[in-house]
């Protein structure tokens, strides 16, 4: 298997990305998003559709060996074969947040290699964020202005930061959770914490492993279901922006869960190995 060159993919799937936002900014806030419900109930709109379709089209383009899980796909019974190294997609990360008319939604592009995540993109084009690892222990974002100037330029012309996880705080954590989908666990488990929690956000889609990432929050704990394609970019930035993901029995969080229809149990996101240690103690 030959090496993946990070900064590479980073710079052309930024650009596939960024002109994946602009399908989804067409459709936000519009009477015409075409809003309809899957086999499973879950609600599918044009933007997903049509992001989608746009997404594997640059990555058959780019990279053709590499299968790629995508959300709408799979739903459509289109699931191929995958090996040690596969993409996951999803096209509009946080339908309800879309629908709903928050703009806490993003376009999700992930790398799995041997069952971890190598390589994400998280943007958020409502918001004007984007997100992505640009080599091993190596994430940034960019703000996005002007969305529909910024597919036309593409990544060279986004201004990038570094993103460095947080150190073990002294004075309570900042806990990040889901917009629509808290639970009862979740709380009980939160109150048996050794440490104190001092300030909760609420923000839909990846955009908490985001928060993780950039030192806004300490931890994101999740004890409800999600999918792979929910969850590998924004775990491939925080890990490279310096955080962990584990299972919640602190077992290592995988990918490539075939038999399972890359279904994910629950989790729980650290800022580091610092934090996770200190809250096992």
């Amino acid at each position: 298997m030959t090496d993946i060159d990070i900064r590479s993919l980073a710079e052309k799937l930024t650009d596939t990305a960024l002109k994946a936002g602009v399908v989804t900014l067409k459709y936000f806030k519009s009477d015409d998003a075409g809003v309809t419900s899957k086999a499973d109930g879950s609600p599918v709109t044009l933007a997903d559709q049509e992001a989608e379709v746009l997404i594997l089209d640059d990555l058959k383009k780019l990279v053709p060996d590499i299968p790629v899980i995508a959300e709408e796909a799979v739903s459509r019974g289109e699931i191929p074969d995958v090996g040690a190294r596969f993409f996951l997609v999803d096209p509009l990360d946080g339908t309800k947040e879309f629908t709903g008319g928050s703009g806490q939604f993003t376009v999700n592009i992930g790398l799995v290699e041997n069952g971890q995540p190598i390589f994400g993109i998280v943007y958020a084009p409502a918001l004007g964020d984007i997100y992505v690892t640009l080599g091993p222990g190596e994430a940034a974002h960019a703000k996005v202005a002007d969305p529909i100037k910024a597919a036309e330029s593409g990544f060279k012309a986004l201004e990038f930061s570094p993103l460095k996880t947080c150190d073990v705080p002294s004075d309570g954590l900042t806990v990040v959770a889901s917009r629509s989908h808290g639970s009862s666990e979740g709380e009980a488990w939160l109150d048996g914490l050794p440490m104190s929690v001092k300030g909760r956000r609420n923000i839909g889609s990846s955009l908490k492993f985001c928060l993780v990432a950039a030192g806004e929050a300490d931890l994101y704990p999740r004890h409800g279901p999600t999918m792979e394609w929910d969850t590998s970019a924004g775990h491939a930035v925080l890990a490279a922006a310096g955080g962990i993901v584990t299972k919640l029995d602190g077992a290592p969080f995988v990918y490539g869960k075939t038999d399972e229809g890359y279904r994910n149990t629950g989790f729980i996101a650290f800022s580091g190995e610092a934090l996770k240690a200190k809250l096992a103690s």
